[in-house]
Formats: structure tokens, sequence, C-alpha cells
């Protein structure tokens, strides 16, 4: 396989695998820390009527979907890419960022929980990423 089909095949992979591991996480968040009475985190309407129920505890889970599925993403991004390691675990990170920025237009969200996320689970979780697949420090 030649290196460009390989880069783009490494970015497809961590794209996927990371979204299935932020789903993953979200769809047990649930049994883990149940969301406040009468709320259904599966209806984005439900949700977005009634976030304003959520306490603090309630934005763990979301954090730590974004968080692990941008650093497994870029992780794997990392090491199946023949070259331009960086460029395309940044590249995961970049995606995911994006789809954060979505969401939190889609879901009015806390602003401290919107800043958190965006500083946090996204470019510095697909850098941990790449430095954990290189070996670097």
């Amino acid at each position: 396989m030649n290196s460009t089909a390989k880069n783009i095949l490494a970015v497809i992979v961590g794209i996927i695998v990371g979204s299935v591991v932020n789903m993953a996480i979200i769809m047990i968040s649930g049994s883990l820390i149940p969301p406040p009475e009468g709320v259904n985190p599966t209806d984005m309407e439900n949700l977005a009527e009634n976030i304003h129920l959520f306490e603090a505890k309630h934005f763990i889970m979301p954090f730590l979907a974004h968080a692990i599925g941008t650093l497994l993403g870029a992780f794997l991004a990392t090491k199946i890419a023949a070259t331009h390691k960086a460029n395309l675990a940044m590249a995961v990170g970049i995606f995911f960022l994006i789809g954060g920025i979505a969401n939190a237009f889609m879901l009015p969200a806390p602003t401290w929980f919107i800043t958190v996320d965006l500083i946090f689970a996204y470019i510095p979780m697909a850098w941990i990423g790449l430095q954990l697949a290189t070996g670097e420090k």
C-alpha cells in the first residue's frame, strides 16, 4: 500500500474508532451517573430543555467520551500512518474539535463545560495520543 493511501486509511480509522469509543462511553454513562429525573439523554430536544437540571457530575462522562475518543483516534492514526504522523493525529483532533464546536451550538450546556471541553478534550488529547504512539516526550 502506498503512503498516501495508508495515511488516508489512518485518518479514517482514527475517526471511526474514536467515534465508536465516544458513543460507547456516552451509551454507558447513564448507568454510571444517572441523569436527573425525567431527562431522556437520547432525545436531544428533551436534553436541551432539561440541561439546567444537570449537575457537574453529569458532565464527567461526556468529557471523558470526547477526550478518550479523540486520544484513541489520534493514537491509531499515528500508529497506522506511513508519514506526516503529527499532522494526521492533529487532523483527527481537529475533526473531533469541529464536532465539539457543533455540539456546543446544538446543546446549550453550561459555559464552563463548553470551555473545558473545547480547550482540553480535543487538541491536547490528540497531542497526547501522538506522544503515546510515537514514544516521544
